[in-house]
């Protein structure tokens, strides 16, 4: 353990990667999460990623006693937008003293070299807990640590709609087609945390309707599961 933590924040998407991450960081002890950086649609108050409302959020940040900055973008894919977002959001964490950034990617290149040039910009430095870990040891080990989370969005190009609603357990592992990342990491689904070790108690969720959304050029569905 460290004696003096380092101050974070923690981009924060409420699902089962955030949180491996963030069980990471907790156990390691280095850093000391003060705020959850998420990132909101401002027009429907959910979540970008994949449309949770945002109270199941707070619900989760009051679990882990870690308080909430949202960082609100528009529903329309404007890069700008988000650009000018994550600027201000930075520049915010700067103002509290927090110089690091902690993320739950894993393999995607690209966006790790884009966070990083945004960071570098404001003289911060990201962390990387779960940073080229095998996905198909780090999903179980998602599952032996106590996280429990649900899918909550699938691509359906890559799985079929009856995934969304079902718990990310080993049977669900071994009912994925194999051409799917056993973590999503691909975009293939997200996932939704409710419970965690360092919850302080489960989050109980209700499942609502299941919508299906077609982005332009595509013709195939995402799956959204409405939960509350």
């Amino acid at each position: 353990m460290y004696g003096i933590q380092i101050p974070a924040a923690m981009f924060w998407s409420g699902g089962k990667d955030s949180a491996m991450a963030l069980y990471k960081v907790l156990d390691a002890g280095q850093y000391q999460v003060r705020c959850l950086i998420v990132t909101i649609n401002n027009e429907l108050e959910r979540v970008s990623m994949h449309g949770v409302r945002t109270e199941l959020i707070e619900r989760q940040a009051e679990a882990m006693n870690i308080p909430v900055h949202w960082m609100p973008v528009p529903s329309s894919t404007n890069h700008n937008a988000y650009e000018k977002a994550l600027a201000e959001t930075l520049e915010w964490l700067k103002s509290q003293g927090i110089e690091h950034v902690i993320f739950g990617d894993i393999f995607l290149e690209d966006l790790r070299q884009y966070r990083d040039r945004f960071l570098a910009d404001a003289a911060m430095a990201g962390v990387y807990p779960l940073w080229k870990e095998d996905t198909g040891i780090l999903a179980k080990h998602v599952t032996e640590v106590g996280i429990n989370t649900m899918l909550v969005c699938v691509d359906g190009s890559k799985l079929s709609n009856s995934f969304a609603g079902r718990v990310f357990n080993e049977q669900l592992l071994r009912d994925l087609p194999p051409k799917v990342d056993p973590c999503g990491e691909n975009g293939e689904f997200h996932t939704f945390v409710f419970d965690a070790p360092y919850f302080k108690a489960p989050i109980a969720i209700t499942k609502g309707a299941l919508v299906a959304k077609k982005y332009a050029g595509s013709e195939y569905e995402f799956w959204f599961l409405d939960i509350m």
